[in-house]
């Protein structure tokens, strides 16, 4: 149950009880521990889904049964692992990234965990990518973690590619907590939700950056 006030947004979490529950549900092998340190290990910045948010995109993946996975924002290729040991044998992540030093090691890290034959990393900008991918769907779901400003296209996106009861993933859906500010990505991030309810059956998830979910109608 919840009370009123973590329900107005009081979170009862520490870091200490996170990383206890992380170790707990989501721990990481060698193949994940090296994705998720080499954004920091290369200079990069370390923006990828946390542990349990990664073991939650696993885990809901399974749960559609999906085959065909896209994800735009690949960073190191954290998420895109998580995903790819989602899917059956003959399932495959499309993940897009724009910056080609960040495709380079996300490359090396998925080789490095065995699933250079069910992840392609293609270069370049989402908006720009994303309509090279539509040859290869429909898709069983689309997860988005890259450029704020973009979000309502990858969003329109996710709506014309996704199959009925395909998923949409949209992490950081609070928009670091400037989701209802006065600027043209808060304004983006908000047509994001919106239209999203339009095409799919949606919730956010209160994580700690927030998680839009949706369900294709």
């Amino acid at each position: 149950m919840a009370d009123a006030d973590s329900r107005s947004g009081l979170r009862y979490t520490t870091p200490e009880l996170l990383e206890w529950l992380a170790a707990l549900h989501a721990p990481h092998d060698a193949a994940l521990a090296h994705a998720f340190d080499a954004p920091s290990a290369h200079g990069m910045p370390a923006i990828q889904l946390g542990p349990s948010e990664g073991k939650a995109l696993e885990l809901l993946l399974r749960l559609a049964g999906a085959r065909n996975v896209v994800e735009v924002g690949t960073l190191a290729g954290y998420s895109a692992i998580r995903a790819a040991r989602a899917l059956p044998a003959d399932g495959h992540v499309h993940t897009v990234e724009f910056d080609p030093k960040h495709a380079r090691v996300a490359r090396e890290n998925i080789a490095a965990a065995g699933l250079a034959d069910k992840i392609t990393v293609h270069e370049g900008s989402g908006l720009d990518v994303l309509p090279r991918l539509v040859r290869f769907g429909p898709f069983d779901a689309v997860f988005i973690d890259a450029d704020k400003g973009n979000y309502d296209g990858y969003g329109r996106w996710a709506a014309e590619n996704t199959r009925p009861g395909g998923l949409l993933v949209g992490d950081n859906a609070f928009f670091f907590g400037r989701l209802l500010e006065d600027s043209p990505e808060a304004a983006a991030m908000r047509r994001f939700h919106e239209e999203a309810c339009e095409h799919f059956d949606t919730v956010c998830l209160p994580t700690p950056d927030g998680m839009l979910l949706g369900v294709r109608r």
